[in-house]
């Protein structure tokens, strides 16, 4: 039996909520208004409901994945909510470490430097 599109993006909002709070995420989608609740939706409906949803690798695993390519993809907003979420999803700092380490030879050490920073501003957050 498949889901709805519908509830796909009900899936994927309940999964996003549980990664990053439910006022974080109530907030970023009301900041976005009528002009980005279209992007939003897909957000929760592809991103956390279609990828996030997926089984296959553990949410831990999809954290760290994404927070090399926040890296590479030189997104330290994003870089920052994610690392968020990483922590929320069960990664170390050791792990996340090692995560930026291997960013410093694949993607350049000022990209890791950059997420070295970040990262310490977020673990001093959940001191």
């Amino acid at each position: 039996m498949s889901m709805s599109d519908k509830d796909i993006q009900q899936a994927g909002l309940t999964i996003r909520k549980e990664m990053f709070g439910a006022e974080v995420v109530d907030k970023r989608m009301t900041s976005a208004g009528e002009f980005g609740a279209p992007l939003q939706r897909m957000i929760n409906q592809y991103a956390y409901g279609e990828i996030w949803g997926r089984e296959a690798l553990p949410r831990k695993t999809r954290s760290l994945l994404v927070l090399a390519m926040m890296c590479a993809a030189n997104r330290p907003h994003e870089l920052r909510i994610h690392l968020r979420g990483a922590i929320t999803n069960g990664c170390t700092r050791e792990e996340i470490r090692e995560v930026l380490l291997q960013v410093a030879i694949y993607c350049g050490i000022p990209a890791s430097l950059d997420a070295h920073t970040i990262a310490m501003e977020v673990f001093a957050e959940q001191a």
